[in-house]
């Protein structure tokens, strides 16, 4: 646990291993460190923020946190936020080796941040100062409930907060309404019929005009034009009822979701390239004791290791391990500036599918597997594409089934359509109904979803009534 006096040694060790990092050739934002207590890292790394919207949901995942922590399942070393300045927090009971260690680490965070293009096109749109932003949206809320009560401000987050992932990332944040008119058609051009002598002096009669054709009544561009993935944005600006302040709810909410997303879609490179970073810069700080370093590169093996425990395999790819041995690999084969032209151009899906080899994944064993009805767990595929699928299926449109907004209705009613070709699967009927509920609360009107099920028959989830 760090006391007092091994809080300024921490502050000492900090400086010089920035100043290292800068000579390495490190580039970032300036980084606010900060130490907390365990609870309060909890709170942010269950919340996402510091301070965020008040929300139920928030509290189970606590209590699904602190019984995962519980049971030595995980533990949260620091939380860094992306930004100008980012902020980071370590925990003020981890030891001064893994507090150093987590320095390192989020300066190497710092610098994936700072360089990816992905990062950097999001906090342009988003903006470098998420946790003002996300007190400033927290404080309106309060004021929404002591308003409008929290059953009502309850629902409106119900829906907003389960819609969350439904954001389209290829738009931009902030984007024009869809045009009132349809596009006119183009014109097409008459070729006047050639008229004989008669026809001609029968034109030229006084009083002799073709009536005029009447004017063609304005047609009603189709809501939305073409199927609208961004479901947050779409159910804000077009919610046939929705109150300024149940609108602004939906797009704080869409606006958090754009900041987050590039932490989610670039998690393997960001673990690996922070990973690689802090062994590299404990390595080079000769100005650290030996004992402390030894206790650093211990909890450095501990974080990057593939095992569940002791020498048993785990089932579930440990993002640190991953993205730590593929850039050790590509530095090792292409040198240090072809890595950071990598950390600069790709995500996730363009790093796992062209940096991880089938050597590689020989070498890290990975496979695909099947739990079988009996419990017992088989190896059903070890080839090189259906490693990078199985790693990359969850990632696919930030998690979350492929849905859009398809038609608003004349009376107001709205349906929803499941990509199912695109997603490859059917959607979770009991929680699609569930979801379904929350929207029909602030749509207010019918909301029907047109999805498949397990076998991939049709299925249509209907809106209760309000």
């Amino acid at each position: 646990m760090c006391t007092a006096d091994s809080n300024e040694t921490l502050k000492e060790y900090s400086a010089r291993i920035e100043q290292l990092a800068r000579d390495l050739g490190l580039d970032y934002y300036p980084v606010d460190f900060e130490l907390v207590p365990n609870n309060f890292m909890m709170e942010i790394a269950v919340y996402g923020l510091p301070v965020r919207m008040p929300h139920w949901s928030f509290g189970i995942r606590y209590i699904h946190q602190l019984i995962r922590q519980g049971m030595g399942h995980s533990r949260i070393f620091e939380v860094m936020f992306p930004g100008d300045p980012c902020r980071a927090y370590l925990v003020n009971s981890n030891t001064l080796p893994e507090n150093t260690l987590v320095t390192a680490h989020v300066l190497g965070h710092a610098d994936f941040a700072k360089n990816n293009h992905l990062f950097a096109k999001f906090m342009e749109m988003a903006g470098g100062h998420i946790l003002e932003q996300a007190a400033a949206r927290a404080h309106r809320i309060e004021e929404a409930l002591h308003e409008h009560g929290q059953q009502r401000v309850e629902a409106v987050l119900d829906a907003a907060l389960a819609l969350e992932p439904h954001i389209d990332i290829n738009r931009e944040l902030h984007r024009p309404l869809y045009p009132t008119t349809p596009p006119a058609a183009p014109a097409k051009a008459e070729i006047a019929p050639e008229l004989d002598a008669f026809h001609r002096r029968y034109r030229s009669l006084p009083g002799e005009r073709p009536p005029e054709e009447a004017a063609p009544a304005p047609r009603r561009a189709s809501i939305p034009p073409q199927p609208e993935y961004d479901l947050l944005w779409f159910i804000a600006h077009y919610g046939p009822d929705l109150e300024d302040w149940e609108r602004d709810i939906f797009l704080a909410v869409r606006e958090e979701s754009f900041y987050f997303y590039p932490v989610f879609a670039c998690q393997i490179m960001n673990e690996g390239w922070a990973s690689y970073w802090h062994a590299r810069l404990l390595r080079e700080a000769d100005f650290l004791p030996q004992d402390l370093y030894l206790s650093a590169i211990k909890a450095h093996s501990d974080v990057v290791r593939p095992y569940a425990a002791e020498q048993q395999l785990a089932l579930a790819v440990n993002p640190y391990h991953l993205g730590f041995s593929i850039w050790e690999d590509i530095i090792e084969k292409h040198g240090l500036e072809a890595a950071r032209r990598i950390c600069k151009e790709e995500d996730d899906f363009g790093f796992i599918r062209n940096y991880l080899t089938r050597e590689l994944a020989e070498k890290l064993q990975l496979f695909v597997y099947q739990a079988r009805d009996d419990g017992d767990i088989r190896i059903s595929d070890n080839s090189i594409h259906a490693v990078h699928e199985a790693i990359l299926a969850p990632k696919f449109n930030y998690g979350a089934p492929r849905i859009a907004a398809n038609h608003l209705h004349v009376d107001g009613s709205l349906q929803l359509l499941h990509d199912h070709q695109s997603d490859g699967r059917g959607v979770d009927l009991s929680r699609a109904e569930r979801v379904l509920e929350y929207i029909g609360k602030v749509w207010r009107r019918p909301v029907t979803l047109h999805t498949v099920g397990d076998r991939g028959e049709a299925r249509v989830v209907t809106s209760k009534r309000i």
